[in-house]
């Protein structure tokens, strides 16, 4: 399902077309797709809310599937194994953000569905050590969430300093959220889930959130820690204001409109953290997925086949999917 041209997903903007296949040059595999994730990124990709890379493009970015063919010089994986293709394609390695720990602040790196095509066909290439092994105790549609919306949530859920056994309001309750809400209830932690839509709410109280409320909702008691999932700026005063002293919120999205003023004393006085997620490094990849197969996560997932990718984002657009979309390509 090809992009040519940026346009509102409500214009059902892929196209079905054939392309030469791909072939895996120095340290690539090619992976024959099975699934892929739908993900908001995909629909900031396509309406470019993020600045327009390249097209025409193949978008998607949590591709699960089998290893197809191998580039020279590849000695991780082996043609047969199942593999993971995420986000974060490629980083430089030797700027001082790679040399740090940071790679995903790397001004080099490149990205899967937006500088390299991605998984809405029936393959895909990926440098090797930008791949995932899969665990075997998830299925390909169960694996393709955690590959995006599993490790961005990971890393958010980090970055928001949660203490043990602490307290956490999600605001938005999608793809990511609804995989946070697994990892921290195995944790321990307390869960508030704030969001619209009464189905959303519904689906976090039966995975156990302690209490679902709508967006602007007070929850019951202020939390140590807070992640904002849903790209809209006002909710940021409102998570601020709900957080304990020193309290911490972190921005999940690649994307958010406008973040309005907000007054000193409620918002940020007292010590309040507010920080913001970018990406991810290939071990908050691996950690997540060791820690998602420890805990037997199971995102909840709604299937669609490749040719429909329009309608399932337009439903994603729409908050008429809950937990995670995946697209099958094959079999």
């Amino acid at each position: 399902m090809l992009l040519r041209a940026n346009a509102p997903i409500h214009s059902r903007p892929l196209a079905e077309a054939e392309v030469a296949l791909p072939e895996p040059g120095a340290a690539e595999l090619r992976v024959r797709v099975h699934v892929c994730g739908i993900c908001r990124t995909d629909l900031h990709v396509i309406e470019a809310d993020l600045p327009p890379h390249r097209l025409p493009l193949v978008p998607g970015h949590q591709v699960v599937g089998i290893v197809d063919a191998i580039g020279a010089g590849v000695k991780r994986f082996k043609a047969g194994d199942r593999v993971g293709i995420a986000w974060l394609g490629s980083t430089c390695g030797g700027c001082a953000d790679c040399v740090r720990g940071a790679e995903n602040l790397c001004a080099a790196s490149r990205y899967t569905g937006y500088d390299l095509d991605g998984g809405y066909a029936e393959y895909a290439l990926v440098r090797a050590e930008f791949a995932y092994a899969i665990p075997a105790s998830f299925s390909d549609a169960e694996a393709a969430p955690l590959l995006c919306a599993g490790i961005i949530g990971y890393r958010a859920l980090r970055l928001a300093t949660v203490p043990p056994r602490g307290s956490l309001t999600l605001y938005g309750f999608g793809s990511s959220a609804h995989v946070v809400l697994q990892i921290a209830k195995h944790r321990g932690c307390t869960v508030f889930v704030a969001t619209r839509g009464e189905s959303h709410r519904e689906l976090a109280r039966r995975m156990g959130a302690d209490w679902a409320g709508d967006t602007f909702d007070t929850p019951p008691e202020a939390t140590d820690s807070a992640i904002v999932f849903a790209p809209a700026g006002e909710i940021v005063p409102a998570a601020l204001r709900n957080v304990r002293k020193a309290g911490t919120v972190a921005l999940a999205g690649i994307h958010m409109s406008r973040v309005p003023a907000m007054d000193y004393e409620p918002c940020l006085f007292h010590e309040k953290v507010l920080r913001s997620v970018e990406a991810n490094t290939r071990v908050d990849g691996s950690e997540l997925l060791a820690e998602a197969a420890e805990a037997a996560i199971r995102p909840r997932v709604t299937t669609f086949p490749l040719e429909e990718a329009n309608e399932a984002l337009v439903r994603l657009a729409d908050d008429r999917i809950d937990g995670s979309g995946v697209l099958v390509v094959a079999t």
